[in-house]
C-alpha cells in the first residue's frame, strides 16, 4: 500500500513543498506519496473527512488559507501550535500500524522552528529590534520565532489594523510586546529593525519596496520573506539594494518541513544529515550547520 501526504491551500500551484518531501521520502526508502492539493476554506471539512477515512494517510502540511481552520479538523493539537491556535502540519496517528484502525489527526506548527533556525544561520544579534509585515498565521508563527530569538517586542505591519487577531493572539500567548501599525509608510521603521520577517503573500509587499528604494542612506539589518514565488521578491531586491542581508523563504520551508518529515514518517529521532542534504540540493539552498 502506497502511504499518502499532501501539502494543502489555495493556491498551491506554486509550492516547492512536494519537490522537498520526495527527495526526503525517496531517501528514506519511505514509500510515501507526496502531492499539491488545492483545498478553500469551506472545503476543509469534507476534505478532512475523506482523510479520515482513508487509512493511507500520514500527513498534511498546511499552508495559507488554512492554517487557522485547520485547528477544528483535527484531533489534539501540540506543542507551540497549542499557543497559536495556528497550524501548518498534520500528522496522522493509529493505533494499528497497518492503518486499519481510526486514525488520530494531530496539529502541530512547525513554521517556528523553520523562521528561527532560517534566522540562526543569518546570524540575528541577540534580543534583536524585529518587525513583522502580515498579521495572518504565519505571523503568528513570526511572533512565536522573535520570540525563542529573545526579541523583547515586535512591530506588526499590516494592511488593515482591524484584522491582526492571530498575531495578537499568539502574542499575549507567549508574552512578546506588540505594536500593531498600517503597512503603509512603514519603511523607514522596517529599514532600522535588526530582523523583520514579511508573511505577506507574494508581490503583496510590492508597495514597501517601492517606499524602501525612495530611502536614503539606510542600513538595514536582516529580511526574511517567507513569499519564494516569484525571486528574488521586489521587497527582497529593494532590500539587498539598501545595504541588508536577505534569508530566501526557501530556507524557512527547508527548515519547516525537516521536522514535517520526521513526523509524517514516524522517525524516532532527527532526520538524517543526508535527508537534509537531498532536501537542500532539490530546491537549491546550501547545506546549514548550526
Amino acid at each position: 500500500m502506497t502511504l499518502r501526504a499532501a501539502v494543502l491551500g489555495h493556491p498551491i500551484g506554486h509550492s516547492k513543498s512536494p519537490v522537498l518531501h520526495r527527495a526526503a521520502y525517496s531517501q528514506l526508502g519511505a514509500g510515501l506519496d507526496y502531492e499539491a492539493i488545492d483545498v478553500t476554506i469551506d472545503a476543509l471539512p469534507a476534505f478532512m473527512a475523506g482523510v479520515r477515512a482513508d487509512g493511507r494517510w500520514r500527513g498534511l502540511s498546511v499552508t495559507m488559507p488554512l492554517k487557522g481552520a485547520m485547528a477544528a479538523e483535527v484531533d489534539e493539537v501540540r506543542g507551540v501550535a497549542r499557543q497559536l491556535g495556528v497550524i501548518n502540519t498534520v500528522a496522522l496517528e493509529t493505533a494499528d500500524a497497518t492503518g486499519n484502525a481510526r486514525a488520530r489527526l494531530i496539529g502541530y506548527n512547525t513554521d517556528v522552528a523553520g523562521i528561527v533556525n532560517a534566522l540562526r544561520y543569518a546570524g540575528v544579534a541577540p534580543k534583536p529590534s524585529a518587525a513583522i509585515l502580515g498579521g495572518g498565521g504565519t505571523a503568528a508563527a513570526a511572533v512565536a520565532a522573535l520570540k525563542e530569538l529573545g526579541a523583547p517586542s515586535a512591530t506588526i505591519f499590516v494592511r488593515d489594523t482591524g484584522r491582526a487577531t492571530e498575531a495578537r493572539a499568539a502574542a499575549a500567548a507567549v508574552g512578546l510586546e506588540l505594536q500593531v501599525l498600517p503597512l503603509a509608510g512603514a519603511a523607514a521603521a522596517l529599514a532600522a529593525a535588526d530582523v523583520v520577517v514579511s508573511t505577506l503573500p507574494p508581490r503583496a509587499a510590492d508597495p514597501v519596496a517601492e517606499e524602501l528604494t525612495r530611502l536614503q542612506g539606510v542600513e538595514s539589518g536582516v529580511l526574511l520573506d517567507v513569499a519564494y514565488d516569484p525571486w528574488p521578491s521586489r521587497i527582497a531586491a529593494a532590500w539587498t539594494a539598501a545595504g541588508g542581508k536577505v534569508v530566501p523563504g526557501l530556507e524557512m520551508l527547508l527548515y519547516q518541513a525537516v521536522e514535517q518529515v520526521r513526523l509524517f514518517t514516524g522517525l524516532g529521532g532527527p532526520v538524517p544529515a543526508e535527508v537534509i542534504d537531498v532536501m537542500c540540493d532539490a530546491v537549491g539552498v546550501p547545506r546549514r550547520v548550526f
